[in-house]
C-alpha cells in the first residue's frame, strides 16, 4: 500500500522551519552519530544550483539511524549558487567535478568515496530514517546482488495534488512490473535511491554510458551483465524516499509524464533512463 499523504517525517525535512544557519548546526550534530570510526558506506549526492534543496536532503540523511558508519560526499558539479557554502556549513564533505554532467559528478563521487558500499542520492530527495540500512540490508544477507534499487513517490511543487500522484504511482509500478516481467529491469534503476559495491562500480568503469541510454539504467546493467549479480528491489515501506516532480514539471507535467511512460512500456522509446 503506498501512502496516500507524505509522511510527518518526510514533511518535517521538506519543510524546514528554522534558519539555514540553524539547520546547518542541527546537520552538523547528527552527522557527527553517523560517523562511528572508519567508514564502511559512502553516500554520494550530485548537485547543481541546489541551494534551495540540498539542505532537506542532507538533514535526512544526518537524521538517519544506521549501524554503519557512515560518510555523506555532495559532489558540486559547478553551481552558481550558495550550494557549496550551505554544504561546508553542514560539516558535509563537498568536493567539486568541473565536468558539466551528472554521470561524471557521480563518477568523481565514486572515485572520492571511502565506503566499501557506495548510496546513489540526488539533492532534491527525501530520504526515510532507516534508509541507510534497508538499502545494504539485502547485499549482506544474500550472494549474487549486484545492486539494489528502491521506491519512491512524488512531493508535489506545483499545483498537482498529491492524491493524483498517489494514483500516478500505482500505475508507473505497473509499469516497473512490465518491465522487470517482459523487457528490461534495469530501466527501473535510478540514480537517486541505489546500493551496490565500489570494487564492483569501478570495476565496470562507473557511470559511464553510450550516447542515446542513461547513466542510472546502463550502471546497473553492466554489473548484472560483466558478472556482479542481479538487480533487488527493496520493497519495504520504510524505504520510500520521497523526490520533488521538478522533472515531471520541466517536462510538461503530469499528463505528458503518463505518455512518456506509455510509450516505454510500449515499445515506441528505447532511451534506458526514465525520471517518471
Amino acid at each position: 500500500m503506498r501512502p496516500i499523504a507524505i509522511p510527518s517525517y518526510i514533511s518535517s525535512k521538506y519543510y524546514l522551519t528554522e534558519t539555514p544557519e540553524k539547520t546547518c548546526n542541527d546537520i552538523k550534530a547528527a552527522y557527527q552519530h553517523l560517523q562511528k570510526g572508519p567508514i564502511q558506506v559512502s553516500v554520494v549526492i550530485p548537485a547543481y544550483n541546489e541551494e534551495n534543496n540540498i539542505l532537506r536532503t542532507l538533514s535526512s540523511l544526518a537524521s538517519n539511524q544506521s549501524k554503519w558508519s557512515v560518510e555523506i560526499i555532495v559532489v558540486n558539479n559547478n553551481s552558481k549558487d550558495r550550494t557549496k557554502e550551505l554544504v561546508e556549513a553542514a560539516g558535509v564533505t563537498c568536493i567539486l567535478e568541473t565536468v558539466q554532467r551528472i554521470s561524471a559528478a557521480r563518477n568523481a563521487g565514486l572515485s572520492a568515496a571511502n565506503g566499501k558500499y557506495i548510496l546513489t542520492a540526488d539533492a532534491d530527495t527525501i530520504y526515510p530514517e532507516n534508509w541507510i540500512d534497508l538499502m545494504i540490508a539485502p547485499m549482506e544477507a544474500q550472494t549474487g546482488i549486484a545492486i539494489c534499487y528502491g521506491r519512491f513517490a512524488h512531493i508535489p511543487t506545483a499545483n498537482t495534488p498529491r492524491i493524483v500522484y498517489f494514483f500516478y504511482e500505482y500505475i508507473a509500478d505497473i509499469s516497473r512490473w512490465f518491465n522487470k516481467t517482459f523487457r528490461e529491469e534495469a530501466v527501473n534503476v535510478y540514480g537517486f535511491n541505489s546500493c551496490f559495491r565500489k570494487a564492483d562500480g569501478l570495476a565496470v568503469d562507473g557511470f559511464n554510458f553510450p550516447a542515446g541510454a542513461g547513466e542510472d539504467g546502463w550502471f546497473a546493467l553492466k554489473l548484472r551483465e560483466q558478472g556482479f549479480g542481479k538487480l533487488y528491489q527493496v520493497t519495504n515501506p520504510m524505504a520510500l524516499v520521497w523526490t520533488t516532480d521538478r522533472r515531471m514539471q520541466k517536462d510538461g507535467g503530469l499528463f505528458v509524464g503518463i505518455i512518456k511512460r506509455l510509450k516505454k512500456m510500449l515499445g515506441f522509446s528505447q532511451e534506458l533512463r526514465t525520471d517518471l
